[in-house]
């Protein structure tokens, strides 16, 4: 299953959130049919989980430069989570940290790549409920320039190893990342874990992202333009959902349509009631 992934150009000055690869409408609708044959029914009563994190910090030496984030900002980070995911009942809980030196992992770890693999086997931990988040540099190889990427849930049973989140290190908050220093590339990759497709995925025409209540959206939005309009008739584009590609400071939410596809991806797909 392809993974989805959240980058930004290598400019320092003007960085851009730019697809880097994701699901082809043939890849989201063998998905979703996938998802309709197994989808297990859930109660409309609402419920919470607590989910546990495992935070891998993969750094080239041992100064916060070379990618040894403090627990200070992990901590951050995971708070950064529990906020945006409080509508959707969901709590995050750092069940563990572990540290790292290698500057192979921590400058070429990308999709596919041998690094990525190793990396995952070596350090993963928990089953289909745990977020296991790889923090790294990308700065050289395929995987240069990535903000993030992510696997989906429906993923899980055939490639459990490959199962998880890797973000630029410097995207949490108090990084130097800026303007997506605020922790939201996290927020939106774990969107991606728990199910859900970016907020223009296949542009104007439906289903789009399977999720009725985000308006349509012709192309990813990027800085904090208000009042675009992609996709006339559908309203405005939601630029203010962490499943687009706007700043960290212009992402504040999710619908009430994207909690429920969550809660039915969870349960079928990581055995997670919610």
């Amino acid at each position: 299953m392809p993974a989805a992934l959240f980058i930004h150009s290598g400019s320092l000055t003007s960085p851009l959130r730019v697809c880097g690869t994701t699901p082809s409408d043939a890849e989201v609708a063998a998905m979703e049919s996938d998802f309709l044959a197994k989808k297990v029914p859930v109660s409309d009563v609402s419920t919470k989980a607590v989910l546990n994190i495992y935070w891998h910090v993969v750094s080239k030496d041992s100064t916060l430069a070379g990618g040894n984030i403090p627990d200070s900002q992990i901590a951050a980070q995971v708070s950064v989570l529990n906020s945006a995911y409080a509508s959707m009942g969901i709590s995050w809980v750092l069940a563990g940290t572990t540290r790292t030196i290698s500057a192979d992992w921590y400058n070429n770890a990308a999709p596919s790549t041998s690094q990525q693999t190793a990396m995952k086997r070596s350090l993963r931990q928990g089953n289909a409920a745990a977020l296991n988040v790889y923090s790294v540099g990308f700065t050289s190889g395929s995987g240069a320039g990535l903000l993030g990427y992510a696997t989906f849930p429906s993923s899980y049973n055939s490639a459990a190893t490959d199962d998880g989140v890797v973000i630029l290190f410097s995207s949490v908050p108090g990084g130097t990342a800026a303007p997506y220093n605020l922790g939201h590339t996290l927020t939106h990759e774990a969107g991606h874990w728990v199910g859900l497709f970016h907020t223009f995925q296949g542009g104007c025409a439906a289903p789009g992202d399977s999720v009725d209540d985000t308006p349509p959206e012709a192309s990813a939005a990027f800085g904090c333009p208000v009042g675009r309009d992609t996709c006339p008739g559908g309203g405005v584009d939601p630029i203010h959902n962490y499943m687009d590609y706007t700043d960290d400071s212009c992402m504040t939410e999710f619908t009430p349509g994207q909690a429920a596809r969550v809660k039915s991806q969870l349960a079928t797909y990581r055995g997670i009631a919610l």
